[in-house]
Parts: C-alpha cells; structure tokens; sequence
C-alpha cells in the first residue's frame, strides 16, 4: 500500500511503499510556514488522506478555480493580468484532515480551507516555501503521481 509524506524541511514529497522510499518530488510549501488555521495561508501539518483527484485527463496548464476547469491553458500572459494569483493548474489531490481539532473540524479544517497538491506554472520555484497554503508541484511530476496514487491514500504532512 502506497503513502505520501511531505517533508516540510526538505520540500519534499515522498512515495512510501513498504516503508521505503519509492519516488521523491520536489515541492513548493506556504511562504507562511505552517499551520492549521483558516485564512492563516499556511501548510496544515499531520496525517490526511486524498479525499479527491480532480482534472484527469486535462491537459497540461489547464487553469482550475474553485476545483474546474475554466476552459483556460496558463500563459505568460495571464500571469501579468493576475500576478498575485497562485495558479492551480493541471491536476488536483484535494486533502482532508484526519485529526479532529488538529487538521479537521472548526476552524482548522483542512478539507474546508480547500488545501491541495497541484500543479503549478512551469517557472514557479520548486525546494522553497512559496505558496499560499497548498502544496505546490510541476506539472509533470503531478501528472505521473496522479497516474497511480489512488483516492484515500494517507498522506503526512511536517
């Protein structure tokens, strides 16, 4: 059974099988740090699971807000219209909270608080904290992990 631990230090994300090691991405985390709050703009810490995938077989760049697809590829030239958007592009895992009154529940919700791992524009910085709470990644390595990580799969967070 495949896990998911995020680590926070090392802006990593790691694929756990049998409790080894089986792939490792390179993540952007909150510029905020971390913490569970609403509204904070921080990564929640703790055990969570994918509670959905959204966007398969979207092609890359696709732009999604509020968790569709709004019919738009990401460009240069949006960026400049919207240059304080943090872009949610091509594919979604939308993670929900497993520890009530830690990262589920009232104010420290993490489903509700719409936390994800998406994909991001190809030039955004990856192995440095920058996002506005979610979990940032490259387009393509979300692609492939979304290929084989199911919906309910664990995923930790620190």
């Amino acid at each position: 059974m495949l896990k998911l631990t995020v680590d926070i230090a090392q802006q990593h994300l790691f694929v756990v099988a049998e409790q080894k090691i089986i792939k490792s991405y390179l993540i952007s985390t909150a510029k905020k740090g971390m913490g569970e709050i609403k509204d904070s703009e921080q990564t929640p810490r703790g055990r969570h699971i994918i509670r959905a995938k959204i966007g398969h077989d979207a092609p890359p760049n696709t732009v999604f807000i509020k968790r569709r697809a709004t019919g738009e590829i990401f460009t240069s030239r949006m960026r400049e219209i919207y240059p304080n958007r943090d872009w949610i592009l091509t594919r979604i895992f939308w993670l929900s909270g497993l520890e009530a009154g830690i990262n589920r529940l009232g104010k420290c919700d993490t489903m509700r608080r719409y936390i994800y791992i998406h994909g991001s524009p190809d030039d955004v910085l990856m192995g440095v904290s920058g996002s506005k709470g979610c979990i940032r990644m490259r387009n393509q390595d979300i692609i492939e992990l979304f290929e084989y990580i199911p919906v309910g799969t664990m995923i930790t967070i620190g």
